[in-house]
């Protein structure tokens, strides 16, 4: 039975239920009219609990990082901060997207470069994460990487996977920057005949899951 006998039948059936019809085709529902919450309409959230709830939301965690600007600039190395705040965007075209604070010190570098690499850290990388979120430091000092093929961002080694970018979109959000990312290259540790799967460094409740 084709799909037009199979949506026959279905026709038939509804109406011997006893399930009304529909005398013409169906019309689509009006879109609704979308706007922005003003400053007065705000809710009342403390932030310690808004805090506290959404960190029973368990995410993986990530190193964003971008390469290190042309010589002879102010900021020499490369640049790379952790993030929990990561997702998948869309297929096609292929996106990802990370929040990040606009009180950053390491956005700006970011952004100066135009690219960036997504690492997706192992459940061994605890205190590589631990390094990456600390500021005014040198993050990059004994961490070994590579180079990711199409931005030339640090590629850190033994990361889960890695997602090979170019900035693509900045939108804001509150007190965070929403950063779109179009996919250029990506791969996993688990990739090739003799690669091992690594599992992923999972954050909840406000510390890592072991």
């Amino acid at each position: 039975m084709g799909h037009a006998g199979m949506a026959a039948a279905a026709v038939r059936y509804l109406r011997s239920a006893g399930a009304p019809t529909v005398a013409g085709p169906v019309e689509a529902l009006p879109r609704p009219d979308l706007r922005a919450v003003r400053e007065d309409e705000r809710a009342p959230v403390d932030p310690a609990r808004f805090r506290h709830v959404l960190g029973h939301f368990a995410t993986g965690v990530t190193v964003v990082t971008a390469p290190a600007p042309d010589p002879g600039t102010e900021a020499a190395g490369p640049a790379g901060f952790a993030c929990q705040s990561f997702a998948s965007l869309s297929l096609d075209p292929p996106l990802i997207c990370f929040m990040v604070g606009r009180t950053s010190t390491t956005w700006p570098r970011i952004a100066r470069a135009g690219v960036f690499c997504v690492n997706v850290l192992g459940a061994h990388q605890g205190d590589l994460c631990r390094g990456f979120a600390v500021s005014g430091t040198d993050k990059f000092a004994g961490v070994a990487y590579d180079a990711a093929p199409v931005s030339g961002s640090p590629r850190l080694a033994g990361a889960a996977a890695w997602i090979d970018c170019t900035v693509h979109a900045v939108h804001t959000g509150g007190d965070h920057l929403i950063v779109v990312g179009r996919v250029d290259a990506l791969g996993a540790s688990g990739d090739g005949e003799d690669g091992e799967d690594v599992p992923p460094l999972l954050f909840h409740k406000g510390r890592f899951l072991v």
